[in-house]
């Protein structure tokens, strides 16, 4: 079966293709595939595999020899289900992969942020130490972990990984129910409370119109005003104007994103102009790569290759075209 990979740029350089390789006859990468050169380049492909790229129904019904196709990632917004369905196209995702690698970037930055320890490196790189006159130097101040209270919006894999951290941290954990529920399940708190209570804010929803814009101006009037709003998700999950308005007059104290709207962003986000600007300082953005450690990226990519050889073998391994 002939393949091609969209977008195999979304992975870093050291990651190895090969178990892909060996279920598929031919694989072509393309770095990136804009909108244009998709069906240029998918006309002959059996299977398919995307990150990001988008496929339209449109898009789909053009495409007759597609069989499967492969979304490196476990959201998947960007395909049509509903066509894929009518044109008896498989369609399969991954999850699963990046539950260690979330949790880790989740707590460094949740460590970085009470412990302070940048702050603290530099004072002694800057010589404060060494003129003191006890034998330390406070700087900010530090606060422990233990007894905080951490709330996990989303309770699949990267939640529960989340909270297994937090666990041994000796924090008190609350698993918010789905925001407008009217029922609260057993071991969960209402997505109300959650929010009210927290210290510490950790979205791993997915995004779906329910979630879209779920962070806004009222749920941050909401929060506690030392709350910590963690999003390493996706970034339609925040309203991003309401957030920078919440940090600029210290409604929370903090955020730390690692997604956007748009990614890669514009550079007139004004999230992004806000940090450039220096008008906050309550804010930390990295490059959506909180899901790539090397381990995760490969683990990622093996499985993809295992959905591969299911559906191969007529299984429906991580099947989507079925919900």
């Amino acid at each position: 079966m002939k393949a091609v990979f969209l977008d195999s740029k979304t992975f870093s350089a050291n990651i190895s293709f090969a178990t892909i390789e060996q279920e598929v006859t031919n694989l072509t990468c393309y770095p990136t595939t804009t909108t244009e050169q998709i069906l240029e380049r998918c006309i002959d492909a059996e299977i398919i595999i995307t990150n990001k790229v988008v496929f339209t129904a449109e898009m789909l019904a053009q495409l007759p020899q597609l069989k499967l196709i492969c979304i490196a990632a476990t959201g998947y917004n960007n395909i049509d289900i509903n066509a894929a369905n009518q044109h008896n196209i498989a369609v399969t995702n991954v999850s699963g992969y990046a539950g260690n690698s979330i949790a880790q970037y989740v707590f460094a930055q949740i460590l970085e942020y009470y412990q302070q320890t940048s702050h603290h490196n530099s004072n002694t790189a800057q010589g404060h130490w060494q003129k003191s006159d006890t034998f330390c130097y406070h700087g900010n101040a530090i606060t422990e972990l233990s007894g905080k209270t951490l709330a996990v919006i989303g309770y699949g894999c990267l939640g529960k990984t989340v909270v297994d951290l937090a666990t041994a941290f000796n924090m008190k954990v609350l698993i918010s129910e789905r925001p407008g529920s009217t029922t609260v399940r057993q071991g969960r708190v209402s997505f109300e409370q959650a929010i009210a209570q927290a210290d510490i804010i950790s979205l791993h929803c997915p995004q779906t119109k329910e979630t879209t814009n779920l962070i806004n101006k009222n749920v941050l009037a909401n929060m506690k005003a030392n709350a910590l709003l963690i999003n390493t998700a996706r970034g339609p999950l925040v309203n991003s104007i309401d957030l920078l308005a919440a940090l600029k007059t210290k409604q929370i104290a903090y955020a730390v994103l690692d997604v956007l709207e748009q990614e890669p962003p514009p550079a007139d986000h004004p999230l992004l102009l806000a940090l450039k600007e220096n008008s906050v300082d309550n804010l930390k953005i990295t490059a959506h790569i909180a899901w790539a450690s090397n381990e995760s990226q490969q683990r990622l990519i093996d499985l993809l290759s295992e959905n591969i050889a299911a559906f191969k073998q007529d299984e429906k391994l991580s099947r989507l075209d079925n919900l």
